[in-house]
Order: C-alpha cells, then structure tokens, then sequence
C-alpha cells in the first residue's frame, strides 16, 4: 500500500497569521507537524501557496510544492499537490493523508491507522472520530458530530447533537448513548480525492459548513477510524502559549 501524506500550510491565517513559521522551541510548528509525519509515511509533502512556508520546509531538508491560493479547503489544496507531487517524482500512490498543518505532535500511529484501512480495496474515504465525554463536546456548535452505521461507516456530520436522545434529560445524554466527535484528519483513494474536488458545494455542506457532507450527499462512503488521543491543534498565539507553558519541547 503506499501511502501520500500531504500537509496544507496557509501563511494567512485570520487568528494567527504566519502559524506554520511560529516557533515551537528550537523548530517551527510545521517542522514539527513534517517530523510527526515522517514517522508515519516515507513520502510527505507540504502543500502552500506562500514562499515563505516553501523555503521554510526545504531549509530542513523536507519536500514542498507551491499551489494555488484559490483553494477553498485542505482538500482542494491536497488534490492539486498530490497530482503535482506524482508529476515531480514519477511516482503513484493508492491513498493520500491530509495531516493538519497546525498540530506539531499529531502521533503518526494515528495516521497508519487511517492508511491501512486502504487496504480494504471498498474504502473510498476515511477519517478518525473519538468518542465525546462531555455535554460540551456534544452540545458545542464548534465541534462536528458523527453517527456510523454497523460498518463503521460515517452517515451523517453535524454540528447539532446526534443522534437527539429522546425521553432523556439534555445534561444526560452523554450517559445515555455514545457519542462520537469528528477528529478532522482526513485520508482518500488518491482516485476518489480527484474526484470529490470537482463536485460542487451541495446544500447539506453549505448548511452544516462541512465539507465532509457534500461528499456523502453525492454517495461516497466515510470510514472512520476510532482514537482515544485527540491532537493539540493550534488555532490562535494563546494556544500555542498554553502548549509551551505545559509541554517540555526541544
């Protein structure tokens, strides 16, 4: 099976802009985020529209292609980079990683879980999900939920509580059923990411704001893949405050 971890990495971040060359003690998060990576697969890629973040990855020794600024999600990006990257390198790959660009100790056993789901040849997408354990998690607008079906397949993303548990207490219902939270790594047949970036936004995904919609909407199966370990994503200069106040990091 081989495997393609792709990386997006945007300079133009609205809460923290310039995230990817932000220092994580002697090295910059999207070092960091490529070692992580590296651990996983033999090929890793970064994809980016910034010259910046480009010289950056190729001053440590690791792999970049420049994309479009136009893309409107870390898919898009990873579909134009993977078939660039293939051109580059004369190489083909049966499935492609999107790893997250803002979470410098994404644990790489994560990641080859996701890959060798590929090895079942009906797995078209796939992504990881983690049970919820708070009325927070369940009840927050800013988390998507997920209810599966009996194959672990992926029926539905939401940023409503699902499913609702009826008969039931609100402050209960994270004791009364289980809950799953999506944990937004996402890894495709290299085919299928071709062809799920040509299809327009559908109406479930423009309601809901996740892209993820838009692909089941159009019959594309999600197999998710269950974690207990949630990453530490870096979304604003507070958070990556917090890590290097609580973690030793070199």
């Amino acid at each position: 099976m081989k495997i393609l971890g792709i990386i997006p990495s945007r300079y133009a971040s609205t809460r923290f802009p310039g995230k990817p060359l932000a220092m994580i003690g002697s090295k910059t998060m999207i070092h960091r985020v490529y070692i992580q990576a590296s651990k996983a697969f033999d090929d890793i890629v970064v994809a980016t529209d910034d010259d910046r973040i480009y010289n950056e990855v190729v001053s440590f020794g690791g792999k970049a292609v420049m994309t479009s600024p136009d893309h409107q999600s870390g898919t898009d990006r990873c579909a134009e980079a993977a078939v660039k990257y293939c051109k580059e390198t004369g190489k083909t790959f049966d499935a492609v990683i999107n790893i997250q660009g803002d979470e410098p100790f994404v644990r790489p056993d994560q990641l080859t879980s996701l890959g060798n789901l590929f090895e079942d040849k009906t797995v078209e997408i796939a992504t990881l999900i983690k049970e919820a354990k708070t009325s927070d998690e369940i009840f927050s607008e800013n988390t998507a939920k997920v209810i599966v079906n009996l194959k672990g397949e992926a029926v539905y993303f939401s940023r409503s509580p699902i499913p609702f548990k009826r008969g039931a207490d609100k402050a209960e219902w994270v004791n009364k059923h289980v809950y799953y939270r999506h944990i937004g790594v996402y890894a495709y047949r290299y085919d299928i990411l071709q062809k799920i970036t040509l299809l327009p936004q559908s109406s479930l995904e423009l309601c809901e704001k996740l892209e993820q919609d838009r692909w089941i909407e159009n019959g594309y199966k999600i197999m998710t893949c269950k974690t207990d370990f949630e990453g530490l994503a870096v979304d604003t200069p507070e958070d990556l405050d917090k890590i290097l106040r609580t973690m030793d990091v070199d």
